[in-house]
């Protein structure tokens, strides 16, 4: 089990009722502590529901019932705006410099396995940022994302 800590952004609408429908995956480029920084600075108007560091240390920056605002514009299975729909969940670091650490996935998976369960999430519902913002955003590393696709069909196996 990974150490969480939680530290409260100001950088989401808890209005409005997240629908929770499955998750875009992030990297950071910077650290972990100095995204926690970022995510936490009102002025900047961005956050993660989740970001993990890489020795599996998760921080909660934003609750899942609220919307995050992590995508920007963005689209994905035919929606607009994935903030509304699609937990933000991303890993320090830069994927094209280094690769995720088996901490950072392992930390994830345990990350998502309740949600998993209790959303009914199937693989069809995970992505990352530059497939929802393509042209926009180039996180994950295609690389990545790939090896990290095929950890979660391993893992959770489900495609609706």
């Amino acid at each position: 089990m990974f150490a969480e800590i939680s530290r409260n952004s100001p950088n989401c609408d808890p209005t409005v009722p997240h629908e929770r429908l499955g998750v875009v995956f992030h990297h950071t480029v910077i650290t972990f502590e100095e995204t926690i920084a970022l995510m936490t600075d009102p002025a900047r108007k961005v956050s993660y529901h989740c970001v993990i560091a890489p020795d599996g240390t998760r921080c909660t920056l934003v609750p899942d019932e609220h919307v995050a605002w992590h995508s920007g514009v963005s689209s994905f299975r035919g929606r607009a705006g994935c903030n509304a729909f699609m937990l933000g969940l991303s890993f320090a670091g830069d994927t094209y410099v280094a690769p995720l650490t088996d901490a950072q996935l392992a930390s994830a998976f345990e990350w998502l396995e309740p949600r998993w369960a209790h959303h009914g999430w199937t693989l069809d519902w995970m992505t990352d940022h530059r497939q929802v913002a393509p042209g926009r955003k180039d996180d994950l590393n295609p690389a990545e994302w790939a090896r990290l696709h095929a950890a979660l069909a391993t893992r959770f196996g489900k495609t609706s």
